[in-house]
């Protein structure tokens, strides 16, 4: 196999088997930093094996049993080692299994314990972006809006605070799953946005790995808490997303915009039992949170058959609603966007500019700015604006689409 080969089988691997191999190695030795490590080590030498042996019949396998003798290797180089490491030295494959609780799948039991209560919550959801989804720093960085050294070291505060209290890699109680979904709902999330619109250069500008993944954990917690109205909302706002993925990038790269997509070819099915979900929740009489309220916009926008049917007023008043829920300065660049359509793009520009040091850094926000200026005909302002959002992004598809509104000004 030639080199090439070889790296995109080990990048396939990565993206299948890395919560895999993570999970299993913090079962068995409790401990993140080991559990990162050998996993990582693993891979290196997937990279130098692989080439030489040919790609395993099982990669998960070889991965996993690697990293495990990598671990092992690295415990017995420590002077120190606490009782459930030496336990673990020591264990054999044919031990019987643990018994089951709430949770029977190791890459939930990961995110329930980097989710942990004693965890600030935008660390519980930067610790199992990296544990669990695979991301890299300076991608949990851009999705955090913050320098990659401050989230470097915040994951590895986290990983820290994970060992000295000790907190247990286990299946939490029934009785526990409520309290503790909210930090898992907003991680799978931030994995599945990650999918959406990759930020990194160097991957694919759709991941359809990572969008998968967060739909089918987020299936598994339905299952866990069917009456969770937040969960069931992300669930239909995954879908009602996922539904238009295909029509997210044309054959020559660029990304197309949701007033030019191809409709027909949305996932009838996804859609369907997206609109289900809304549906029942609405029926539900319970107040909406704020997974809820957006899956009700990507309902309404799903529901359309041309981008002109599009009930921008009811956009909008939902999107008063999520203001008031999720008051971030996000939220209301996105409500700016509806509110172009039902008032015009100067009303939505002012609304925007008010955004400016919150967003400065965002590059959704210099994208919006430079299509409403290119609404506005102040075309040498637009292709500023252009410019800023293209330096500002990694995604290939998303730069090819803002190059190409740039050109278009002349």
């Amino acid at each position: 196999m030639s080199t090439a080969d070889i790296a995109a089988a080990v990048t396939r691997a990565h993206r299948g088997e890395w919560a895999r191999v993570v999970a299993s190695l913090a079962k068995r030795f409790g401990d993140l930093d080991v559990a990162e490590e050998a996993a990582a080590e693993a891979f290196v030498a997937a990279v130098e094996r692989w080439g030489t042996d040919g790609v395993p019949p099982n990669p998960g396998a070889w991965l996993t049993t690697t990293a495990n003798r990598k671990a092992i290797d690295r415990i017995r180089r420590e002077s120190k080692r606490d009782d459930k490491q030496k336990e673990a030295l020591v264990a054999h494959d044919d031990d019987p299994p643990e018994p089951l609780g709430a949770i029977d799948d190791d890459r939930l039991r990961l995110i329930f314990t980097c989710c942990h209560p004693a965890l600030a919550m935008e660390t519980r959801v930067a610790l199992t972006l990296r544990m669990v989804g695979g991301l890299t720093v300076p991608e949990i960085a851009r999705a955090f809006l913050v320098q990659e050294s401050a989230m470097g070291q915040r994951i590895t505060r986290a990983k820290s605070k994970i060992k000295t209290a000790r907190i247990p890699y286990r299946v939490p109680d029934a009785a526990d799953l409520p309290a503790r979904v909210s930090g898992v709902l907003a991680v799978l999330f931030l994995v599945f946005n990650e999918g959406y619109l990759a930020s990194g250069p160097d991957t694919d500008p759709l991941r359809h790995d990572l969008t998968a993944e967060a739909i089918r954990l987020t299936r598994l917690i339905r299952v866990l808490l069917p009456d969770d109205g937040e969960v069931a909302g992300l669930l239909a706002l995954m879908l009602l997303t996922e539904a238009r993925r295909t029509a997210r990038v044309s054959a020559t790269g660029d990304l197309v915009p949701l007033d030019q997509q191809d409709r027909g070819a949305w996932d009838a099915e996804l859609i369907a039992e997206g609109h289900g979900l809304v549906r029942e929740r609405l029926a539900s009489g319970v107040a909406p949170g704020r997974y809820q309220v957006l899956a009700a916009i990507n309902a309404v926008h799903t529901s359309a058959r041309d981008i002109r049917d599009t009930d921008w007023s009811q956009v909008v008043a939902l999107y008063d609603h999520l203001v008031r829920l999720d008051p971030s300065p996000v939220v209301a660049l996105n409500r700016a966007i509806a509110v172009a359509e039902l008032d015009g793009p100067d009303v939505a520009l002012a609304a925007v500019d008010r955004l400016e040091t919150a967003l400065s850094g965002y590059h959704p926000y210099h994208a919006t700015r430079a299509d409403l200026l290119r609404r506005l005909g102040r075309s040498q302002q637009s292709r500023e604006a252009y410019d800023k959002a293209i330096e500002l992004t990694d995604n290939p598809a998303e730069i090819t689409y803002l190059t190409r509104r740039r050109d278009q000004l002349g």
